[in-house]
């Protein structure tokens, strides 16, 4: 993929030649930031290139690694910044995976300067990269400092839609079931209480007004039904009382509620409501704003961190979006699409029944059994795609018309493309 346009190339490289402006009191000020952080420059590229098997502009050495300890260590002549514009480095006119891979590893915990402007860095960069369609986001941790990596953009302004509307078709076919029993609506009343302070707003025309948390997640409730709970005489009735909304109406409103306050709320939240939620055996966890099941097969933000192909990443992220939101047709659609650019990945190094043997090889460790079972399975999915009406404008294929046929197809496939997306290679970009 080649989203990333010149214009935000040069923008980010003038970021890291001569600094951003920051507000600051009242003052505006220019601040600075080093791409390689607190590394040396030479260090930081070894993370991410084998610069002893890259050739050298001085013809003087063997490898890139002993031309640029030369020119960055030993004389200090290269210009600052001279890696964006090297084309042995693929910055300035290679694809959007390894500009965005170099652009990640420059936030990593190991390599950023903590006590420097590098979330100032990191906030203006973002704001380049959505332009062309993409985002840097905390994937995970380490020592409790956030790794970053990169996703297909997705704007905030797009409408949340809560648990109980995403799986409105498999609650009422009774394929999502779960119950939350009192003692844990008790335990996730303190919580959400805990977490119910007041804050003040502000009007467009600039009346402030204050207003609590659980008001505001009631307003956000109210946009898609109208909050009930059953009453001492077993009505059931509107309320806004966070206490009798928790304890006596639907558990699927209850996880409801607990999605939309997780926007108020720091990261202690997340920690409290997994914990509650393991501790009383209830088969849900509180993942990126959204309570899944675990016990079903799903992406997630850290599965999509091991993979560097932009174009199978936006697919599958769309196959989950269709799926979340209760379409299935177009999941199973967009599913098997990235199943077979799955098995282009090695292209064009590969052709695609290498590239496929390569991505088994390596799901199997080249072991008989395992690999004979992988075949099978990528040969099956394959065959799945050429019998059955998975893309809608194959008329002359065998429809599919129950909705239970698509929730088989859709998991059997993530199911072996979430496995074998954990074994491609996303080690050195060279």
């Amino acid at each position: 993929m080649n989203r990333i346009s010149e214009i935000t190339k040069r923008d980010i490289l003038d970021f890291f030649q001569n600094g951003i402006d920051i507000d600051e009191l009242f003052e505006t000020k220019k601040v600075t930031y080093p791409y390689f952080g607190r590394m040396d420059e030479l260090d930081f590229l070894k993370r991410l290139y084998n610069l002893k098997s890259m050739p050298s502009l001085d013809f003087r050495f063997l490898n890139a690694e002993d031309e640029i300890w030369q020119h960055t260590v030993n004389n200090d002549d290269y210009q600052y910044c001279w890696v964006f514009e090297d084309e042995r480095f693929h910055l300035k006119s290679g694809n959007d995976e390894m500009y965005l891979r170099f652009i990640c590893e420059v936030f990593h915990p190991a390599v950023r300067f903590e006590k420097g402007y590098w979330k100032e860095f990191l906030t203006e960069i973002n704001k380049l990269l959505q332009n062309d369609g993409y985002e840097l986001y905390p994937a995970k941790k380490i020592s409790n400092r956030d790794i970053y990596s990169w996703r297909i953009y997705q704007p905030e302004n797009e409408i949340f839609i809560p648990f109980s509307q995403r799986n409105e078709k498999a609650i009422k076919h009774k394929r999502t079931v779960f119950k939350i029993n009192r003692k844990a609506r008790n335990q996730i009343y303190r919580i959400l209480e805990s977490y119910n302070y007041t804050y003040r707003k502000t009007t467009e025309t600039g009346w402030q007004y204050d207003v609590l948390v659980s008001e505001e997640v009631f307003n956000d409730i109210r946009k898609f039904y109208t909050p009930k709970c059953f009453n001492d005489k077993k009505q059931y009735v509107e309320t806004d009382s966070l206490k009798e909304f928790i304890y006596y109406t639907s558990p699927y409103c209850v996880v409801d509620m607990i999605e939309f306050f997780e926007k108020h709320c720091n990261n202690d939240y997340v920690a409290e409501i997994n914990a509650i939620l393991n501790l009383n055996d209830i088969s849900l966890k509180l993942n990126n704003g959204k309570i899944e099941s675990i016990s079903d097969i799903h992406l997630n933000k850290n599965t999509l961190v091991s993979i560097g192909e932009a174009g199978l990443k936006e697919l599958l992220q769309e196959a989950n979006t269709y799926y979340e939101n209760g379409n299935l047709k177009i999941a199973v659609e967009k599913l098997w699409d990235a199943f077979e650019r799955l098995k282009t990945y090695y292209s064009p190094a590969l052709d695609k029944k290498k590239s496929v043997n390569r991505i088994i090889d390596d799901m199997s460790g080249k072991k008989g059994p395992f690999k004979k079972m992988f075949d099978k399975e990528f040969y099956d999915l394959t065959t799945i795609g050429n019998n059955f009406r998975i893309r809608h404008h194959e008329t002359t294929k065998i429809d599919i018309e129950d909705d239970e046929h698509y929730e088989y197809f859709y998991k059997r496939c993530l199911s072996l493309i979430t496995v074998g997306i954990q074994y491609l290679d996303n080690g050195r970009i060279i």
